[in-house]
């Protein structure tokens, strides 16, 4: 469907514009989101969620421009934000659950055999552990494949804020990453870092 049309279609909530829009973005939509919550089935939802919310806001959406893709990457990531907020309230509400019977954890199997999985799992948790606005900029750029003005438009922020939060979520994604590959200790063997106090110890002792 031309663009010219499918933006005023839009708008006027038509039924055979929205399935066009839904099989255009769809995927690469749910493609991001299972990257972003390492959860296909989480993905689903955010896809549902963003194709209805696209229906709810289709009023404002902008009579011309070219690809609507910025537009739903930009309601995708609200729906992101809010799932994590559910998420974080889901898990509050599971710790204060007393423990049941213990049950086999499966994951650690598919992840030994998967290096790509460790990989995954690895980025993961370093990107928790950057401000929200560097891992959406992220997530948007490096992982959905946005060029830096559709991101901007995604985000609501200027291209100079997108490229500088880019900047500083790639510098501290590759120490991060580095430091979330770095094996554990063996059970009972200290930290490297613990060796100097521990050897003190002795000394004081001898």
């Amino acid at each position: 469907m031309d663009q010219d049309q499918l933006r005023p279609r839009i708008r006027a909530g038509d039924p055979d514009a929205f399935a066009a829009l839904f099989d255009a973005h769809a995927r690469v939509i749910h493609r991001h989101a299972a990257r972003v919550t390492g959860d296909p089935s989480l993905a689903d939802d955010v896809v549902s969620l963003t194709f209805l919310e696209a229906w709810r806001l289709r009023a404002k959406v902008a009579p011309e421009g070219e690809s609507l893709r910025p537009w739903l990457f930009g309601i995708a990531v609200n729906v992101l934000r809010n799932s994590a907020r559910a998420a974080r309230r889901y898990q509050a509400a599971l710790a204060r659950i007393p423990p049941g019977e213990p049950v086999p954890d499966l994951a650690d199997e598919v992840v030994e055999r998967s290096a790509d999985a460790e990989e995954l799992a690895a980025a993961h948790r370093a990107l928790a552990r950057l401000r929200r606005p560097e891992r959406e900029v992220f997530t948007l750029v490096v992982w959905a494949g946005l060029d830096y003005a559709a991101a901007a438009e995604a985000l609501g922020v200027p291209i100079g804020t997108l490229r500088s939060r880019l900047s500083r979520a790639r510098r501290k994604l590759r120490d991060l990453t580095a430091q979330e590959r770095q094996p554990s200790p063996p059970r009972g063997q200290p930290r490297a870092d613990r060796l100097p106090s521990v050897r003190q110890e002795r000394e004081k002792t001898s």
